[in-house]
């Protein structure tokens, strides 16, 4: 145990468990105080507030990982960071929309933080049925701008401070960018996604930046209206996910399609 010392005027004690700093304080014999790891690597996942993007904030910070948590929902987002604990996870409320805002999103992580490791493009929106022929415009609207653009901006906010890190960026697919499906705009949307992450797979090249897309199947998520049938959990998603960041730097997983098992007739 290290010499007392004082912490906000309080005695303290402090030695080393494993890779963390313990604090114990000097006349609360109970109460011990837990101090990360500095070097505790930093991962951003924008859509974060539910579903995928949730559950994948879960299965980080089990695995050791700082979350940063992304997304329009400012009391979704708060209430994940209360379930996390805020010495694991912190909240931005971004428009994925919207460049500035992701690049001040960008600036809030690295004031807190200090640096970026990982980062999942995760933010999506489905569509409206009708097809070509018939669906809302404005729901194309949406879905260009959410499920493309709202990936290429956050590509555009962090790659810079990826490069610096030699992290690991990873983009949410679909099998839908893998199929055609008649009269989809969401696909078209998806087959985007697919052609960002193989085009910045090549951009990066030679950076040390590893680049991994994660095509699900159908996930049972509040994406969907009514509850699905033979789908994927969002925690199957994590798993995989939070696999593709566990593999030494010598590894680039390139793209993880992710089917739920066929239903047994």
């Amino acid at each position: 145990m290290h010499a007392m010392k004082r912490r906000n005027g309080e005695k303290y004690n402090t030695f080393r468990r494993g890779s963390d700093m313990v604090i114990v304080a000097a006349n609360r014999s109970m109460e011990v105080y837990r101090m990360k790891d500095a070097e505790s690597k930093v991962l951003l996942i924008t859509g974060a507030s539910s579903g995928i993007g949730a559950a994948t904030a879960r299965a980080a910070v089990e695995a050791g990982w700082q979350v940063v948590l992304a997304a329009r929902s400012e009391d979704k987002l708060q209430k994940l960071v209360q379930e996390l604990g805020e010495e694991h996870a912190m909240a931005i409320t971004v428009d994925v929309t919207d460049y500035e805002d992701q690049r001040a999103m960008l600036k809030t992580l690295l004031e807190r933080h200090g640096r970026l490791d990982a980062v999942f493009a995760n933010a999506g929106v489905g569509g409206e049925s009708g097809g070509f022929s018939g669906a809302p415009v404005e729901s194309w609207e949406t879905m260009v701008n959410v499920n493309i653009l709202g990936a290429a901006y956050t590509l555009r906010a962090t790659l810079d401070t990826l490069k610096q890190s030699q992290g690991h960026l990873l983009l949410t697919g679909s099998v839908a960018g893998r199929r055609t499906l008649a009269g989809s705009m969401y696909s078209a949307s998806k087959w985007a996604v697919s052609a960002i992450g193989y085009g910045v797979r090549e951009e990066l090249r030679g950076t040390g930046v590893r680049v991994t897309l994660i095509e699900p199947g159908p996930v049972d998520t509040p994406f969907f209206d009514e509850p699905m049938d033979n789908s994927l959990t969002p925690e199957d998603v994590a798993r995989t996910v939070l696999f593709a960041l566990s593999q030494p730097k010598t590894v680039d997983i390139h793209e993880l399609m992710v089917l739920p098992t066929p239903a047994v007739e």
